[in-house]
């Protein structure tokens, strides 16, 4: 490895709202601390930064203030940027690549606060697949990155308050997406609904997002779920369920799919205490509990909380917030609760593809799992190629074991990270970047 320079007593790995609000923390604290982030820019996905020269989307008046909060809070904190986070190596080191250079560099702080956010779910349809196919919150980046709508006729589709937020956006840039389609009946979720009273942002945010949706007619289906996707002459032919299984058919350029957040936590090293050799590790934010940008912070804060309590040997204090937020997504889940209690793997056709690294389809699945004895996650991984992509079973792990589950009710299903299983680099890493890292030297902090 590269010879280390002196490092900060905490590293902290991404600059969302979690990594921002801990190194802030620290920083009020006295405690030195730098920041690792893999893009040019702070603020991870819910504030990503327009490229130069784009004029900022517009955000809710709530989000940009706590935006402009925490980069006030962060100024000074040495941040590496585009720099990738690779591992927490047996000797304590932590690891990352330096995008700029090419080369691996290596610290050794006394904590390490890892908050690498969410990321989305989408649940395997026939031509979830496609080219023209994304997430709906890829089309949000793209156009807080870019300012600009994605073009043409845009159908959102899926689960979640995302996809109002999404068409929001879409709406005031110009080009309204030609309807919204929710698995769950939100309007009709009236007693969930007004639990949102006990959250003032939370309710002021979604209504704007709401009265948008209203004052531009974009139609929002209900309890209606994509059956399928094909490529046409057209576009893509869009095969919409209802509740009565009654189907219809929608002709358009694009379609974003979502059907929730989770854990972006695949592979990262597990939480653990200090040893002589090793450095106290803590995940926070989106990355240990995917309750959105507000619990993000305060888990930021409380992660900070605990390095402190390590460092000085005083307890750490409580979070409020935390518990506060957990109780709003919950009434988020209840509202936006799917309309049909039929599982979305169910009726999955023998073509349709799980694992888009490798092309792997829930037939192959099938004919893998199908029989006397219960592969093992091993076999299922290196036999069956699911979760073996370049992803590492990011995207397909949880579908994978979501499906086998289904077609093997009652018998013990391997864990969608046992599927993808933890090691080291986290993410793919040049081979030339490894051979050269003896030469390394670790570059000048940016700030």
């Amino acid at each position: 490895m590269s010879e280390p320079a002196k490092t900060a007593e905490v590293l902290v790995i991404g600059a969302g709202p979690a990594g921002l609000a801990a190194a802030a923390t620290l920083k009020r604290a006295g405690v030195s601390v730098e920041i690792i982030e893999q893009r040019p820019t702070i603020g991870g996905a819910i504030y990503r930064q327009p490229i130069d020269g784009v004029t900022p989307v517009a955000q809710p008046r709530a989000a940009k203030a706590r935006f402009a909060r925490l980069r006030r809070a962060a100024e000074n904190i040495p941040i590496h940027h585009e720099q990738v986070f690779i591992a927490v190596d047996g000797d304590g080191w932590v690891v990352t690549e330096n995008r700029r250079t090419g080369r691996i560099e290596t610290r050794r702080p006394q904590a390490v606060i890892i908050a690498t956010g969410a990321i989305e779910k989408v649940l395997p349809r026939p031509g979830w697949h496609l080219p023209g196919i994304s997430t709906a919150g890829g089309l949000q980046v793209m156009m807080k990155e870019t300012g600009r709508p994605p073009q043409g006729r845009v159908l959102l589709a899926g689960n979640g308050p995302l996809l109002f937020a999404v068409a929001a956006q879409m709406a005031r840039l110009g080009n309204p997406p030609v309807a919204v389609v929710e698995a769950g009946a939100p309007f009709r979720a009236v007693a969930a609904g007004l639990q949102l009273f006990r959250f003032p942002r939370l309710l002021t945010e979604s209504l704007g997002y709401m009265a948008t949706l209203l004052t531009r007619r974009i139609p929002v289906l209900q309890a209606t779920t994509v059956r399928d996707i094909r490529r046409t002459d057209d576009g893509f032919t869009v095969t919409l369920a209802g509740r009565d299984d009654r189907t219809r058919e929608i002709i358009v350029d694009r379609v974003g799919l979502h059907d929730g957040i989770r854990p972006n936590d695949f592979a990262l090293p597990s939480e653990g205490q200090p040893s002589p050799s090793h450095p106290l590790i803590l995940h926070a934010g989106d990355g240990r509990e995917a309750l959105g940008a507000i619990a993000a912070e305060a888990d930021g804060r409380k992660a900070a909380g605990q390095v402190i309590a390590a460092l000085s040997g005083h307890a750490p204090r409580p979070e409020a917030m935390l518990a506060h937020m957990r109780t709003a997504q919950a009434v988020l889940d209840r509202i936006f609760a799917p309309a049909s209690g039929a599982s979305p793997f169910a009726a999955l056709p023998d073509d349709t593809i799980l694992c888009r690294c490798e092309g792997k389809t829930a037939g192959d699945l099938k004919r893998l799992v199908i029989g006397v004895d219960a592969p093992s996650e091993r076999e299922i991984k290196h036999n069956g190629r699911f979760a073996m992509g370049a992803c590492q079973g990011r995207f397909c792990a949880h579908n994978t074991a979501a499906f086998m589950a289904e077609i093997r009710p009652g018998q013990t299903i391997p864990a969608a990270e046992n599927l993808a299983g933890r090691r080291w680099p986290v993410r793919p890493v040049p081979i030339d970047a490894m051979i050269t890292a003896a030469s390394s030297p670790i570059e000048p902090k940016d700030q």
